[in-house]
């Protein structure tokens, strides 16, 4: 997708630049590769920067509740100083390391339903800085953290919503200033017995921490959320039976409430809870389509409707009125 705009910020005349990304497709820990293709304008501009970076949105807590805001974080400068002649063509090519941590926005060709992620391509010219339009990035889930999500869809769950919360999560290391909630909600045996359910993952090169909160329905400790969180290797992830654990924890909650250990040998057996904010943030059920587990495969619960162009555009120009997310 090629972003194409005068650079406003430098009035009349100013250059023009074009980011194309290579593939604009990615996993946590991945790279992007692409151009920046410069346009001279119609006097020679001395370029003193251009640096690239991902961004995000986030929900950010103030006082009167939450709103959403752009994060940017893998940021990275791609060229130096140099002087753009009036009608030069100059291309700089770059790619940019995705951090292990960076959200999931996509999930087999479709878009998670809450998620935008983007490059945001920065140019200083004699001091005066334009942040040019974003490029939309898709961030496909890693093999292991696909196989976590497609196990609460096989215990009859269905994707809710997913969204970005500004802070850090209480015991468990992390490098960005914000972290992802995916969020299910239960049909089927585990309705009336917990309510939804939120997962986060952390990744690094090693594996993954992985953050569950229950909200509590039945049993003895029916009230607050069961927490649970355990630390997995990616080899093992691909390995392990996660319907099968996932459903042996979530039927002990009515048993031992949010004290109740997560499954085998795969976890650290220490429970957390979230640093940030939790629940009454979310929005209802049925945000889009949701496809259960069966002819449409398990993929098809986890993701939601088509994101056009113009919508996606309009959310990064500061609108998201009457958008997809």
């Amino acid at each position: 997708m090629v972003f194409k705009r005068m650079l406003g910020a430098l009035g009349v005349g100013a250059p023009t630049v074009d980011t194309v990304l290579s593939a604009p497709r990615t996993r946590p820990g991945g790279t992007l590769e692409g151009e920046v293709r410069l346009k001279g304008g119609d006097f020679d501009a001395e370029i003193e920067h251009i640096t690239l970076g991902l961004v995000a949105r986030v929900e950010i807590e103030h006082g009167g509740g939450e709103s959403a805001g752009l994060s940017e974080f893998g940021s990275v400068r791609v060229s130096g100083p140099f002087t753009l002649r009036k009608g030069e063509d100059r291309t700089v090519v770059f790619q940019i390391s995705v951090p292990w941590e960076t959200p999931i926005s996509e999930i087999a060709g479709q878009p998670l339903r809450g998620m935008a992620v983007g490059v945001r391509t920065e140019l200083a010219i004699a001091k005066a800085v334009d942040k040019g339009d974003l490029d939309m990035v898709a961030v496909e889930p890693l093999p292991s953290q696909l196989r976590i999500l497609e196990s609460f869809l096989q215990l009859g769950f269905a994707f809710k919503s997913a969204d970005l919360e500004a802070g850090h999560l209480y015991g468990v290391r992390q490098e960005l200033p914000f972290y992802q909630e995916i969020e299910f909600y239960p049909t089927g045996h585990h309705a009336g017995r917990v309510g939804e359910i939120e997962v986060t993952f952390v990744a690094d090169p090693a594996g993954l921490q992985v953050v569950l909160e229950a909200d509590k329905r039945t049993g003895r400790y029916s009230s607050g959320d069961a927490i649970g969180r355990f630390h997995v290797s990616h080899e093992d992830a691909l390995r392990t039976d996660w319907a099968g654990e996932l459903g042996r924890w979530l039927d002990s909650l009515s048993q031992y409430g949010g004290h109740a250990p997560f499954g085998g040998g795969h976890h650290d057996g220490h429970h957390g809870h979230h640093g940030g904010h939790h629940g009454g943030h979310h929005g209802g059920a049925g945000m889009g389509m949701v496809v259960a587990a069966g002819a449409a495969g398990v993929v098809g619960g986890l993701v939601a409707g088509e994101v056009v162009e113009e919508v996606v555009e309009e959310f990064f120009e500061g609108d998201d009125e009457g958008g997809d997310w």
